[in-house]
């Protein structure tokens, strides 16, 4: 497995360049996110099936070759779980790759669970057993050591014999198309615009709040949210959710009694301030300006009884196709039917997943006779 290490623009140019004469590149990327709000990318993979890239966009200033590979709809881009991927390529070159197909999914299409990983699917398929050792190794120091960059390159190595095995298994089962929508739909769904003003529908047990207090939560979550952005720090590491909950719960305009509620005395240091006049001002909505409760779906009448019988369809359909329950529909993805039927009255501009594509053939058209 040879490789060559790309840290000039020179070296980019030529290495995309070549790697946009062919049909499909192989891609991975590694990051750092342990505190920051976005991902920090350490390093990129290509391999066009005669060079292996490791590029260094720590040290390369201009990026535009790549950016232009990755938007060249002439080259399939291949990734396995490709989630985060997509949300650094975005972070790092406002796009994403197109098209894009990931290995995971067409493995799904085969019967895999959902979430097998790219070491499992090698040694089934290929019989080579990889050393994912450096999975949680920080990608943002320099030098890389000899073990992660050979760990970086088997990342794309084995991914070209993996995609064409499976591709091969995956036409034969005539779900190719079904998987290019799934990668599809993939895409879609990790780039979303968030509206910060309604922040505070992320937080867990907001539900548990009244409308009055939900009107102190909302503008300190949108101010929570702005502020993870503007400093590039993760929510959690500006104010941790829970403090949030009780301040909001409590109405609590004075430091000291934040302290008596054992909340974070750095993150009191820093912001106390800024959440205090934002809770005295919150405090002055007037009623009707309350949000609304937050209703849960498991809340409603007969919610669990028709969760249930919405979970045996899929099982029916999952013995029939023999692909696994949770690829064919997840809790989320059950939930997100519902809400379309009880909370959007079927809007045509809202379907949920299982109402689209191979989903609405396959089981989505008796789910939706099941929900009534």
């Amino acid at each position: 497995m040879n490789y060559q290490i790309i840290t000039e623009v020179a070296q980019l140019e030529a290495a995309c360049h070549q790697a946009r004469s062919v049909d499909a590149v192989m891609l991975d990327t590694e990051f750092v996110r342990t505190r920051t709000f976005y991902p920090q990318l350490g390093l990129i993979q290509l391999f066009d099936g005669q060079t292996l890239s490791l590029i260094d966009p720590l040290e390369i200033e201009d990026m535009s070759s790549f950016v232009d590979l990755l938007q060249d709809k002439q080259v399939r881009k291949v990734l396995h779980a490709c989630g985060e991927d997509l949300e650094v390529f975005h972070n790092s070159f406002g796009c994403l790759p197109e098209p894009m197909v990931d290995t995971q999914i067409m493995a799904a299409f085969l019967g895999n669970g959902l979430s097998t990983g790219f070491a499992t699917l090698v040694e089934a398929n290929l019989g080579i057993a990889l050393d994912k050792s450096e999975s949680r190794t920080d990608w943002l120091a320099r030098p890389l050591s000899q073990k992660q960059l050979d760990y970086a390159a088997a990342d794309v190595y084995y991914l070209k014999p993996l995609f064409e095995k499976l591709l091969s298994e995956v036409e034969q089962a005539g779900w190719w198309q079904a998987a290019q929508s799934e990668c599809e739909l993939i895409a879609s769904k990790r780039i979303k615009k968030v509206d910060v003003e309604n922040a505070y529908l992320d937080i867990k047990g907001a539900w548990q709040l009244k409308p009055r207090e939900l009107a102190i939560l909302r503008p300190l979550a949108t101010w929570r949210y702005k502020e993870a952005v503007r400093r590039d720090l993760a929510l959690n590491f500006i104010f941790k959710e829970n403090d949030l909950l009780t301040i909001a719960r409590n109405g609590i305009q004075n430091r000291h009694q934040m302290e008596q509620e054992g909340i974070d005395p750095r993150a009191l240091h820093r912001h106390s301030a800024r959440i205090i006049s934002i809770v005295k001002l919150a405090k002055h909505t007037p009623v009707e300006e309350y949000p609304a409760p937050i209703e849960r779906l498991m809340d409603k009448p007969g919610y669990k009884q028709l969760f249930k019988v919405l979970k045996d369809e899929v099982k029916k359909a999952a013995q029939t196709s023999g692909l696994a329950t949770e690829f064919l529909a997840s809790k989320k993805q059950l939930n997100q039917l519902l809400s379309w039927v009880w909370k959007h009255n079927r809007n045509s501009d809202k379907l949920p997943d299982v109402m689209q594509g191979w989903r609405l053939e396959l089981f989505g058209a008796s789910l939706d006779k099941k929900v009534g």
